[in-house]
């Protein structure tokens, strides 16, 4: 097989894989794990308000993450973020795929673990410093944080000195996606 014909299968494979995910989340009812869908469709967790809210020095740091049970890397950015003064409470789901289509994170945008905090989403392998900035600012407009897919180097993908450059992107109400910070 040439690498042209390899690049396809591995794409047919993810979209049965997301095809089947969404399905088997669908087909359980959609709320595992406390996720619940309010009257209007939108976003509502069980036991947190989903209003956005600026955080001010001295506020706890109280958030939820969505990951499956056995993602080392997502253990590992937890372990980031509760070294960093964050209260984690995390919630296993074998299904991340329909968590992100849940949340309304777009393929592009998705890593291997979602987080709530203070009525906005981290996705992915999000910087606790990044966390704190952006909750300061709680820009309007905005729904969260992402780093797409999962770059070495990343708060929970470290290897050894490797670090490969990313960007932090805001998730904007409108679809859009702006950079909030670069790393290295």
């Amino acid at each position: 097989m040439n690498q042209k014909t390899l690049v396809l299968a591995g794409s047919l494979f993810l979209a049965v894989l997301v095809v089947a995910g969404v399905t088997l989340w669908a087909a359980s009812g959609g709320d595992e794990g406390g996720l619940q869908a309010s009257a209007s469709g939108e976003l509502a967790l069980a036991s947190e308000s989903a209003q956005a809210q600026a955080w001010e020095e001295g506020d706890p740091l109280e958030m939820t993450v969505y990951m499956s049970p056995t993602c080392g890397c997502c253990g590992a950015w937890v372990e980031h973020m509760e070294e960093h003064g964050f209260e984690v409470e995390v919630r296993h789901r074998e299904d991340m795929f329909g968590a992100n289509e849940y949340f309304g994170i777009p393929r592009p945008l998705a890593s291997c673990h979602t987080a709530l905090i203070n009525g906005f989403l981290m996705e992915g392998h999000v910087p606790a410093e990044d966390v704190r900035a952006f909750l300061a600012e709680a820009p309007e407009g905005a729904r969260g944080l992402t780093v797409p897919a999962m770059p070495v180097g990343s708060p929970g993908m470290e290897m050894g000195g490797q670090v490969d450059p990313y960007d932090v992107l805001v998730m904007h109400e409108d679809g859009r996606t702006t950079v909030f910070s670069s790393h290295p």
